[in-house]
């Protein structure tokens, strides 16, 4: 019996070179053809990239930088032409701009970049020949009970965007956030910290925040309640608040710091002690208090020397002469 072994030499060269070059030729597209895609793909989303964060770059300059014609050193005495806040220091006004522009395009870039990078690795695996819908639905899944869990922090991401691109409030503004009432020291996409009068530090939520009081735009208004007795001739009270708020405007101290010459609206209402009179002007803002406090001090002067009483609490007692013996010791001792 007889064994046959396979055939060795090189007569099995040829025949393995020419299973490798029949695979290499069937197999040619994929060798090629897939890279050179994936690399495309590669390549015409990093452009988009680029071009979107240049266009972010550019609308967000636009949209945050003060006309053109504006001067940095100029101060608008016109309200309606930004917060009004940023007037007083021009320096401060545009490192305010350029940290929401900062912020804003940070934030639309890496959105951008995330955008890219799914549609991205989506287009890659397509390629490679992995089908995307049990992915697609994996991630839907995952995505829903994410998105159940961390809702108040996307809500608080979305506010804080918003208050920055809207220009709701910044740093050093005097703001009302309910129970947090201060001067705003940070303002992020999440947290929002505000400094209270005592010093105590807030930090707040921004989707927690459901109305705002700033008292640090446009202008302010020193509200000035004036008590009289009454029988004060208000003409004269009148007079007398009048030009005590029209020196306090020729003032150089204080000049700037009024939009507007002090106005008397009037009786504001009939106390048991005395007549109520309003005196009111508009201020820059942030200035309103110390003006009122000026203010409040020079009316008091002036009344004084116009002979004016500033009424004061009044109570009176009455006194029965004819009660009985007994209630009268009742109430003596």
């Amino acid at each position: 019996m007889s064994h046959t072994s396979p055939p060795t030499g090189p007569a099995t060269d040829p025949q393995l070179a020419a299973s490798w070059s029949d695979w290499i030729g069937d197999h040619t597209a994929a060798l090629i053809g897939i890279p050179l895609r994936i690399a495309l793909i590669v390549v015409i989303l990093l452009v988009v990239r680029a071009v979107a964060k240049r266009a972010i770059t550019r609308v967000v300059q636009r949209v945050l930088e003060p006309p053109a014609g504006e001067s940095e050193r100029s101060r608008p005495r016109r309200p309606g032409r930004g917060a009004a806040v940023l007037h007083r220091d021009r320096s401060r006004a545009k490192q305010r701009r350029e940290q929401r522009a900062r912020t804003i395009g940070s934030v639309l870039s890496s959105a951008v970049t995330i955008v890219l990078f799914m549609v991205g690795v989506a287009m890659v695996l397509d390629q490679v020949g992995i089908a995307l819908g049990p992915l697609l639905a994996s991630a839907g899944v995952v995505g829903l009970a994410i998105g159940f869990g961390a809702q108040s922090l996307v809500a608080d991401y979305l506010s804080g965007l918003l208050i920055m691109v809207e220009d709701q409030y910044g740093v050093g503004d005097s703001v009302d956030l309910g129970e947090a009432v201060g001067e705003v020291e940070h303002v992020g996409l999440r947290l929002t910290h505000v400094r209270d009068l005592n010093g105590g530090l807030w930090h707040i939520r921004n989707g927690e925040i459901l109305r705002v009081r700033n008292d640090s735009q446009e202008w302010a208004r020193a509200v000035l309640d004036v008590a009289v007795a009454y029988d004060a001739n208000l003409d004269t009270v009148y007079r007398v608040l009048e030009d005590t708020g029209r020196a306090l405007r020729q003032d150089p101290d204080f000049t700037d710091l009024l939009l507007e010459d002090p106005a008397v609206w009037g009786v504001q209402s009939l106390d048991a002690d005395g007549v109520l009179v309003r005196l009111a002007v508009k201020t820059v803002p942030l200035q309103q208090w110390g003006i009122t406090r000026e203010l409040r001090r020079r009316v008091k002067d002036a009344l004084n020397e116009a002979g004016i009483d500033i009424p004061f609490p009044q109570r009176t007692v009455w006194v029965r002469t004819d009660a009985p013996e007994s209630e009268t010791g009742a109430l003596t001792r």
